[in-house]
């Protein structure tokens, strides 16, 4: 049985095709589905539930993604592990190829390939995603951005799931690049946001979330798992085409270091940014 944990904070916009992807044709006893709703004040429960014995529900009135991890991975009782946002559209097709590939002794966490919805959005968003998705934190042993999944000796190398934001990337730093893959047939679907300011806040969230990172997993193993995107980027820059894309890659990134750096001097850098504007577009 694989193990889908879920963790749900008002998450009544997305959740349903999210679900419909993982269990429309899933076998009997196939799928272990747990949705843990975090401090949810809308129907996101009652949804699941509508899903009946395929969808374990478990509440919790505490709003903390880590918390709900943490519960619903005590809870799990299958291997792979899969560890999937709510506003993420998987295939149980995908969930398969990526639990092959765990059956391998050598790869301990793995993850489908990302797919950026882009169709109805602005020319600002998609060039932003057109440099983004080169880089080779998304191509290369890719452990987060919505999915990832563990072996049963991949879940043995770490205990529970801290109190920090990226918990993908806590995942991910368990593993060298060697026990970590991308799963390049199997693909998921990410839904961006809709304004640049709301890029702005997702890579806050990421800022934060690296530095809170680096105060609990050791600076050597951070240096082993590092992706180097500098080098990346030169590369990029070396096509024309590109540069009008490179622009905004930069200026979101610029703009990010800018309001984390004015938020820490005013004691808000710990703030949770929420992009709900992809949740409407559902």
């Amino acid at each position: 049985m694989i193990s889908v944990i879920i963790p749900a904070h008002n998450e009544e916009a997305v959740l349903e095709r999210g679900l419909l992807a993982l269990l429309s044709d899933a076998s009997p006893g196939e799928l272990e589905v747990i949705v843990v709703c975090n401090g949810c004040s809308d129907r996101t429960a009652s949804l699941a539930r509508a899903f009946g014995r395929g969808v374990r529900v478990i509440e919790t009135e505490v709003g903390s993604k880590s918390h709900a991890l943490n519960l619903g991975d005590r809870a799990a009782t299958g291997f792979p592990r899969f560890f999937v946002d709510a506003d993420i559209v998987l295939p149980l097709a995908s969930v398969r190829l990526v639990a092959r590939a765990l059956e391998s002794e050598r790869v301990l966490g793995a993850a489908p390939k990302m797919r950026v919805e882009l169709s109805d959005r602005r020319w600002s968003i998609r060039a932003y995603y057109a440099v983004w998705m080169r880089l080779p934190y998304v191509n290369h042993g890719m452990l987060g951005c919505g999915v990832y999944a563990v072996s049963r000796a991949g879940r043995a190398r770490f205990g529970a799931f801290p109190s920090i934001i990226a918990d993908d990337d806590f995942v991910r730093v368990q593993f060298s690049p060697e026990e970590r893959a991308t799963v390049q047939d199997a693909w998921f679907v990410m839904t961006p946001p809709q304004k640049l300011s709301s890029l702005v806040d997702i890579n806050l969230r990421r800022f934060a979330g690296d530095r809170e990172l680096a105060r609990v997993v050791p600076a050597e193993q951070l240096e082993r798992s590092r992706s180097h995107h500098g080098s990346a980027l030169l590369r990029l820059a070396a096509e024309p085409a590109l540069w009008p894309a490179l622009a905004v890659y930069l200026y979101v990134k610029v703009a990010t270091l800018a309001l984390y750096t004015y938020r820490r001097l005013v004691g808000r850098h710990k703030a949770w940014a929420r992009d709900d504007s992809s949740r409407r577009s559902a």
